[in-house]
C-alpha cells in the first residue's frame, strides 16, 4: 500500500480528503502541529476501516517536517501523494500598507520554505515509485492579490510559481503537480465549497492528472 501525507491537517477538508483518499485504499499520514490533535483525527479514521497515524511538525520547521514524512513512510509505506495546505495564520493576513519585511517572514517560510521542503524530501521516493501526485490548495490570493491578506498573497502567490515549475518539470516523470484554488473559502453555504466536495475535486485532481491549476465554482482568477 502507499501514502497520502497529508501536512496541514485537521478537522475539516484535511479530514475529508484522508478519509476520501482512504476510502480508495491509501494509508494516510496526518501531519500537523498537536500530536494529541492528529492523534484523534486518526483514531476517527481507524474506526472506519482507514490505516491512519497522525505525525506532529510546523510546516515552518524543515527539521521535523523531514522527520514527520520519513516516520510516516516508515510505518506506512511509501508516500504517493503529497498534499500540502496548512492554514494560514492571523498575523500572516495584515493590510498592505502595515506589513513590515518581518511580517513576511512566517508566510514565506510556511507557503515556500515549507512546500519546497516537503516536495524535495518526498521526490526521491516518488521517482522510485515512478508515479505520484504532489497537491498544492491555496485560497484566491494565490492568483489575485489581495492588499487586506498581505503576507498571504505574496507567499501563496510564490508557492503558486513553485509549484507551477514543478508540474513543467515533473510530467515526463509520471509525476503530477496540482493547485486547486478555493476562492471565498470553504463551506459559508455553497455546495461545492463544503469539505466532502472539496475532497473528491483533490481525488479527481490525483486521478484525472490535467492541468495545473484547477479553480473551486468556476472562478478563474
Amino acid at each position: 500500500m502507499t501514502t497520502l501525507a497529508l501536512i496541514g491537517a485537521g478537522p475539516g477538508l484535511g479530514q475529508a480528503t484522508a478519509r476520501r483518499f482512504g476510502r480508495e485504499g491509501l494509508c494516510v499520514a496526518l501531519i500537523s502541529r498537536t500530536q494529541a490533535n492528529v492523534d484523534d483525527l486518526a483514531a476517527e479514521l481507524a474506526s472506519e476501516g482507514i490505516t491512519a497515524r497522525g505525525y506532529a511538525a510546523n510546516a515552518r520547521d524543515p527539521q521535523a517536517l523531514r522527520a514527520s514524512l520519513d516516520a510516516a513512510a516508515a510505518d506506512l509505506g511509501p508516500i504517493e501523494v503529497l498534499q500540502y495546505s496548512p492554514v494560514p495564520a492571523k498575523e500572516f493576513m495584515k493590510p498592505v500598507l502595515e506589513t513590515t519585511a518581518e511580517d513576511l517572514v512566517g508566510p514565506v517560510e510556511q507557503s515556500v520554505y515549507g512546500p519546497v521542503t516537503a516536495v524535495q524530501h518526498v521526490l526521491p521516493g516518488l521517482r522510485e515509485l515512478g508515479r505520484g501526485t504532489i497537491l498544492l490548495i491555496n485560497g484566491g490570493s494565490a492568483v489575485t492579490p489581495n492588499g487586506n491578506v498581505t503576507g498571504t498573497s505574496v507567499a501563496f502567490a510564490g508557492e503558486s510559481a513553485y509549484g507551477q515549475m514543478l508540474h513543467n518539470a515533473l510530467a515526463g516523470e509520471g509525476i503530477h503537480v496540482a493547485q486547486l484554488i478555493i476562492p471565498r473559502g470553504i463551506g459559508g453555504g455553497e455546495p461545492d465549497h463544503e469539505p466532502d466536495a472539496l475532497a473528491d475535486r483533490i481525488w479527481s485532481l490525483h486521478t484525472e492528472r490535467g492541468a495545473f491549476r484547477t479553480f473551486v465554482g468556476g472562478d478563474t482568477a
